[in-house]
């Protein structure tokens, strides 16, 4: 008889636990925001060198703009490369008049049609506002050489969210999971509203931890799969937003006062029951036990569950909380250091595609807005066939064929022309569908394969891997400017990598048997 039995005994998947789970899914809308905001605050608007005084330096030359235009004009000042499109970091260091009654088509058929000498913008640059009205990038002028910085913005935005989840993990075994989870949406929210930068969201790991304390081992897989659906939905709700709010500072703010509503209704969580037995505080525990079961419509097991009965339940748990381990235990044993040695790969794999297709929608040529839409709509099928997957080939062979499936694709998009832009974001759309399936796979075998007394170890050190992933997928982004088909290679040759790690062996099929039952074990 373990807690997972008492959580039957309670009503199970009950109304309570319907609730809780709604509450705590719900900031997933927002947390997808969070983590793909930097496509639209860090949006690279198409530019070229700002020319002062272009329009009537062209009067005094006696070019007419009614005749020919402000384009034609520019043309005169800034060269043509990449077909009939303005040079983006580079003008004339004097200008070419020549060029300014010149079609354009015809002046980017000829490439040596003028010889003349050329400068980097010396002016700043000016930013078409069309697709956004303001980011970072236009505001601080991150392109041409400062460009890389756009991508490390993400990768710090990603460094801090590793922080946050080793930081709040460690003080939530102390302090709680409830209390560390409520600050963290105080925190996010405040900091995030106020000073309008792109914040850490600190209580990823915590969110994630809370949710699954009150469900039965036997639901945990429908619902940790389900639950990821607001994840999905929230990448939706982020391409709205940035379509109506084009400012960043605006759109930053939008996705992160709410969770002042979130900070609010969160005082109404039960804090985890086991976390309270394994820290000596039995009785606070059955206060939330009873309460779940009245909840649940079973008030008659406030009386048949005691102090006592509570106890027996979480003996063995008990016990086995007086051994301290560490992440030195996941690699103590032969097979402990085989599972996690290959699970750190997958870990890092899956993210680091996954955040490498998602943080680059505008190589593909159409709105960013549609591109986030379809990128994010994807994930439902993914994720549905996951679970069909999950339950009936089980998790071993639907992690391997994800990530498979994924590297195949990545590698195919290398092949297909630039022209080709329908084709390459169809491709683009199925890896990413396939990485998000791998990660909804992976968390859940994760905690399969650790038995119960290093699971949260486990799935700590995992998730660690995973923000790593993360704070290194737009970092390699900058490798485009040395050979655009190299990202792709690197995220499919570490998809690969992932798919054929020996985890994926029958030492990994029947965790259960091998470690004493499941998550609740």
């Amino acid at each position: 008889m373990g807690f997972s039995d008492l959580l039957d005994e309670v009503g199970g998947f009950g109304r309570f636990q319907m609730i809780h789970v709604t509450l705590l899914s719900i900031p997933g809308l927002l947390m997808a925001s969070q983590n793909l905001l930097n496509n639209f605050t860090a949006g690279i608007p198409g530019h070229h060198c700002h020319i002062p005084n272009g329009t009537s330096r062209a009067l005094e030359q006696n070019i007419s703009v009614l005749q020919v235009g402000d384009q034609e004009i520019l043309q005169a000042f800034i060269p043509i490369e990449d077909g009939p499109k303005l040079a983006k970091c580079t003008r004339f260091t004097e200008p070419q008049w020549h060029l300014a009654t010149t079609n354009m088509s015809v002046i980017s058929m000829h490439a040596n049609f003028t010889d003349a000498e050329t400068e980097t913008c010396q002016d700043g640059w000016t930013y078409d506002r069309t697709e956004f009205l303001a980011t970072i990038v236009s505001e601080w002028d991150l392109v041409c050489t400062l460009r890389p910085l756009k991508q490390m913005s993400q990768t710090i935005y990603m460094g801090g969210v590793l922080a946050g989840a080793i930081i709040f993990g460690g003080l939530s075994d102390k302090f709680g999971r409830r209390s560390m989870l409520i600050w963290s949406y105080f925190q996010l929210a405040t900091l995030g509203s106020c000073t309008a930068l792109a914040p850490t969201y600190l209580a990823y790991c915590i969110f994630l931890s809370l949710k699954v304390e009150w469900i039965p081992t036997k639901t945990r897989t429908v619902v940790g799969t389900l639950s990821s659906f607001f994840f999905t939905f929230g990448q939706l709700i982020l391409a709205g937003l940035a379509y109506v709010l084009r400012d960043w500072r605006k759109l930053q703010v939008a996705v992160c006062a709410p969770h002042f509503l979130f900070f609010l209704y969160s005082w109404w969580y039960s804090e985890s029951a086991r976390w309270l037995v394994l820290n000596r505080k039995s009785k606070e525990a059955l206060k939330h036990i009873h309460r779940v079961a009245r909840i649940n419509g079973k008030p008659e097991m406030v009386e048949k569950i005691t102090l006592e009965v509570l106890e027996s339940h979480m003996h063995k748990e008990v016990q086995s909380s007086k051994t301290v381990y560490t992440m030195y235990d996941l690699l103590r044993t032969p097979v402990m250091r085989r599972i996690s040695i290959c699970l750190m790969v997958v870990w890092f794999s899956t993210s680091f595609a996954y955040y490498g297709l998602a943080m680059d929608l505008q190589k593909f040529g159409v709105s960013i807005y549609l591109i986030q839409v379809i990128f994010g709509a994807v994930d439902f099928p993914a994720k549905l066939l996951a679970l069909a997957s999950l339950s009936y080939l089980g998790r071993r062979i639907t992690q391997a064929l994800c990530l498979i499936m994924a590297a195949a694709i990545i590698f195919a998009n290398i092949f297909v022309s630039t022209e080709m832009q329908t084709l390459r974001t169809t491709l683009a759309v199925l890896g990413k569908g396939f990485t998000s399936a791998s990660f909804t796979c992976i968390y859940l075998f994760t905690g399969e394969l650790y038995p119960t007394v290093l699971r949260q170890t486990g799935m700590g050190f995992a998730s660690t891997m995973a923000r790593i992933g993360s704070m290194a997928a737009p970092a390699v982004l900058i490798l485009d400017e040395l050979l655009p088909s190299l990202p792709s290679v690197v995220y499919g040759g570490s998809a690969v990598a992932a798919a054929s790690s020996p985890s994926f062996s029958r030492n990994a099929q029947h965790p259960s048997a091998r470690h004493g039952g499941g998550r609740g074990g």
